[in-house]
């Protein structure tokens, strides 16, 4: 290792000149240089590092040095920045990339068998070994990673920004997670076009968060989302992290001819050009073999060792005070953060494969606790077995109800107790048609047999208790305000469909937009198989949910405000004796939503909301879109009352190919006509009600 703060100073800022006139970059697979380069060209910034080498080089002078045999232990967060998309890695790829770096750093590696001869004698052990951390900066226990959801995820421009997005909305503490106590390891879905940066340890940012590790999910662990070949990036990160240049020197530009005139500071990696992604053992380019198999190249296929003068300026580094490396592994700050390696139970937690079903349906449940458990006892309410001492049981329910399910977990010593109130449901027995669902005799939508509300995090739907379509009451969902993507939904019990012939499924809802730019989405679901799996029959999303905006808080004052959807495109697959649907809202910056009058029937009228065929109609309005249609044809008309109509699809030879008896409002209604089975030509849809028709004429394509 070269010494002496002259010669340093002459280092920092030359390669601060380099970095601007070093042309196109020949690889990206790191960004430290770039970032730690673009600090130089800031005349405060590079004063700050020349102050921090300064003070390492006193340190060494005044004999800090770390003592070999001494094992550094530094306390590690992983905080996942995901979209949920694929970056938002499994718990298993977590600990994997954990488990490589101390691998890596401990020398435990196999493939050092691969090493050359020339380079056999100096690979060193590195005696750093990263823990994890247990426990969150206002003393909460956790797993030793966070997960944060936000697009930026993917905008790896703005790493600060990405920081920042952790540091307000992970789930376990939102507030600084200071880096003289954690090693912080951001892992995204894009670094700015790199594989992955991080910063050498500086005073500059202080104790913020930030001055941490950035890492793509692809080149994060060698299992999940990445590679055998991506895992040792964060090896090579960690590295950086701990002062180490590139063995080429400070620049992410590998395999230049100028790079055997640039040094890393450390006296056994001998000057190269660097591979450019490459394994080429024997490359004497600079005089000297290089070190291709080194952590700090970009030889992705066989990066193996550290050298012991690697290992030397790391130790100096974590022992440094620049960084706030050297409170890391204080015993105290061991303490703090639960990285003591005694781990212990500190919550016990469980998720099942689902939560609603129908009689004699088994649930698989998954026990969650967390850190260290060895014991667990369970109650079901309801189910058989009743009781269980199993991991992860699998529980039948046979009787309609909804039930209790309580865990308790124990790590020998420590025990503690999840009870979940209401958590299975057991849907009873399929009801008959008509359906026919007013709202009007619940005084809560919370825990009830009919209904399961389903809430990732938002408001949830509620009973409205002042305003209904037809009467006072009414599902309801404040989606004012609710962040974008949240996910609620309204889930039905079983339906016995399996005598029908034709089946309309009514509902009628009342929703204002904002603004224009309003991204909220309506679904509707139906299934088959009681709940296993679900397919979208409707979606209704921004402008077609309704034109009409409102910028404060929307609540209907009047059945103007409601429109009517009759679907027709439950089709036989789904007349099954446990027919089930549910009412999906997606948040998208909208308003508040309101569902009433759920109905459910066959072929004509069958319920008190319906007036008969003899009732004037006033029909009007009449359209059809999109013409031409490809899928499916919204059908929209305006009744002066509630009326039961039959619309009918004719071809050009009168042949009808098509005829739906739907129960219509009074007011806006819209029908949708699935399409897919016409051929391609001319058709004539004709709408009755009373003794009052239109006809209108659209095309197939």
């Amino acid at each position: 290792m070269k010494n002496g703060i002259i010669y340093l100073s002459i280092i920092l800022f030359s390669q601060g000149a380099l970095a601007q006139q070093s042309g196109q970059e020949l690889e990206n697979w790191c960004g430290t240089a770039q970032r730690m380069n673009a600090m130089l060209e800031n005349p405060e910034q590079a004063q700050s590092l020349l102050k921090d080498e300064m003070t390492r080089q006193k340190e060494l002078l005044n004999g800090s040095v770390a003592p070999k045999g001494t094992i550094y232990k530094i306390p590690i967060v992983f905080h996942i920045l995901h979209n949920n998309g694929s970056e938002n890695v499994e718990e298993d790829q977590i600990f994997n990339a954990l488990d490589v770096i101390n691998r890596d750093f401990r020398l435990q590696n196999a493939d050092t068998a691969d090493v050359i001869a020339l380079f056999q004698p100096i690979m060193g052990d590195v005696e750093i070994e990263f823990v994890l951390a247990t426990k969150a900066p206002n003393g909460e226990c956790f797993r030793g990673y966070t997960r944060t959801e936000s697009p930026l995820t993917s905008q790896g421009d703005d790493g600060g920004a990405q920081v920042d997005a952790i540091r307000n909305g992970n789930d376990v503490y939102q507030g600084n997670w200071p880096s003289n106590r954690y090693l912080n390891i951001f892992v995204i879905d894009d670094a700015g076009g790199a594989g992955g940066y991080t910063n050498y340890p500086n005073d500059w940012g202080g104790t913020d968060m930030s001055n941490g590790i950035w890492i793509l999910h692809t080149q994060f662990g060698e299992i999940g989302t990445s590679s055998l070949g991506g895992g040792r990036s964060l090896t090579h990160e960690c590295g950086h992290w701990l002062n180490l240049r590139h063995t080429w020197g400070n620049s992410n530009n590998p395999g230049l001819a100028s790079n055997c005139n640039e040094d890393d500071l450390v006296s056994d990696t001998p000057n190269c050009r660097g591979s450019a992604g490459g394994c080429n053992l024997g490359d004497n380019a600079c005089g000297s073999v290089a070190n291709i198999q080194n952590y700090m190249d970009y030889s992705l296929s066989c990066q193996s060792m550290f050298t012991e003068g690697q290992v030397d300026r790391m130790r100096d580094a974590i022992i440094s005070s620049v960084g706030g490396r050297n409170n890391l592994w204080t015993q105290q700050n061991l303490d703090l953060t639960g990285a003591t390696g005694t781990q212990y139970l500190c919550n016990a937690e469980f998720t099942a494969n689902k939560t609603a079903i129908c009689a004699g349906e088994t649930v698989q449940f998954t026990d969650q606790s967390f850190n260290v458990v060895n014991g667990w006892t369970w109650a079901f309410d309801g189910g058989n077995p009743a009781t269980s001492t199993a991991q992860n049981p699998s529980v039948t329910y046979d009787t309609p109800g909804l039930y209790q399910v309580v865990l308790d977990a124990s790590d020998g010593v420590n025990t503690d107790l999840e009870a979940k109130v209401a958590y299975i449901r057991v849907l009873p027995a399929s009801a008959q048609l008509p359906f026919l669902e007013t709202f009007e005799n619940f005084s809560t939508l919370t825990n009830i047999d009919e209904w399961e509300v389903i809430n990732e995090g938002g408001n949830g739907f509620e009973l409205e208790t002042t305003t209904g379509h037809t009467g006072t009451k009414c599902a309801r969902l404040i989606n004012n305000g609710q962040p974008d993507g949240t996910l609620d939904e309204l889930s039905a019990n079983a339906l016995d469909l399996s005598n029908v012939s034709q089946l309309t499924l009514s509902f009628r809802y009342a929703y204002k937009r904002k603004n224009s730019s309003d991204d909220d989405w309506f679904r509707v679901f139906v299934t088959n198989d009681c709940g296993d799996n679900w397919a979208v029959r409707k979606t209704l999303h921004g402008f077609q949910l309704s034109t009409l905006t409102q910028s404060s808080s929307f609540t209907p004052s009047s059945q103007a405000d409601w429109t009517t959807v009759h679907m027709t495109n439950i089709t036989s697959s789904y007349w099954v004796d446990d027919f089930r649907y549910k009412f999906s809202f997606e948040a998208g910056g909208g308003n508040n939503f309101f569902i009433d009058n759920i109905n459910i029937y066959e072929g004509a009228p069958s319920d008190d909301l319906i007036v008969g065929l003899e009732e004037p109609g006033g029909l009007s309005g009449l359209i059809v879109y999109p013409n031409p249609v490809e899928d499916e044809l919204s059908v929209a008309f305006t009744l002066n009352n509630a009326q039961s109509s039959r619309l009918q699809i004719q071809d050009v030879s009168g042949k009808i190919t098509q005829a739906h008896v739907v129960h219509a409002n009074a007011g806006s209604n819209t029908v949708f006509i699935d399409t897919k089975a016409l051929a391609q030509g001319m058709y004539f849809l004709t709408i009755q009600t009373g003794d009052t028709a239109q006809t209108v004429r659209f095309v197939v394509k």
